[in-house]
């Protein structure tokens, strides 16, 4: 009996080349055993070039915050980047971060845009949560930040276990629905001081859950009102 001859890969099994996202140029095509590896990013047929950050192939948690309360914006746009948090904004700052301890989160990266009520904002939590690293900056989380800088942003901390990311709307949500959707068609809202945690281990990667300071609050005097002792009427 005559050895069966290998199988050649038919036309039909090859797969389209790659664009990538900055150049517009294309790759060779990927091999099958390759073809989780990319990320679809439209109906066009255009691909991203493999990120680990989006490829389920790293057990990193990502923490995204949006800033603190700073007031009211500036018109002046060099003057609103130097706007601070004010007074219940450092207070939502505590709180989260203590809801963070409460619930054994453990970061070994901080990065903040680098504008004022960003850093504030990172500086509060990670101090509180006893981060004791320097805190990194980056302009993808700028109001500014493109969402495929943002990713490759996060692939430079693909061998950290946990990061917490400070950044603003409306591209942090926006950042937010892409990844867990891969589309960007899930419009999350995150209120000031807001944290979601998701788990990029997963493909696509899964929002866990996302917490802001007005249910943070709610939960701990829900939980003062239920530990107190009760008294006895007679």
């Amino acid at each position: 009996m005559e050895n069966a001859k290998p199988k050649v890969r038919e036309e039909s099994d090859q797969y389209p080349p790659v664009c990538t996202a900055t150049y517009g140029q294309f790759e060779p095509a990927p091999p099958k055993s390759d073809c989780y590896n990319r990320v679809k990013i439209n109906c066009m047929g255009a691909y991203l070039p493999r990120c680990k950050a989006l490829t389920g192939f790293i057990p990193m948690i990502l923490y995204l915050m949006r800033h603190a309360n700073a007031g009211v914006r500036k018109e002046n746009p060099a003057l609103d980047k130097k706007r601070g948090l004010i007074k219940e904004g450092k207070e939502q700052c505590m709180l989260m971060a203590r809801l963070l301890s409460s619930l054994d989160v453990q970061v070994d990266a901080v990065v903040s845009s680098p504008l004022k009520r960003a850093l504030q904002t990172a500086q509060f939590v990670a101090t509180e949560m006893g981060f004791e690293a320097k805190i990194e900056t980056s302009s993808a989380l700028t109001p500014e930040g493109d969402y495929g800088v943002f990713i490759k942003m996060l692939d430079q901390y693909a061998n950290r276990d946990g990061v917490l990311v400070v950044g603003h709307n409306p591209n942090l949500f926006k950042f937010l629905g892409r990844l867990v959707t891969g589309n960007g068609g899930a419009a999350i809202r995150m209120r000031k001081g807001s944290i979601a945690r998701v788990d990029l281990a997963k493909h696509p990667p899964r929002l866990q859950w996302l917490v802001d300071p007005r249910i943070a609050r709610a939960f701990y005097a829900s939980s003062a009102k239920s530990s107190r002792p009760k008294t006895s009427r007679k």
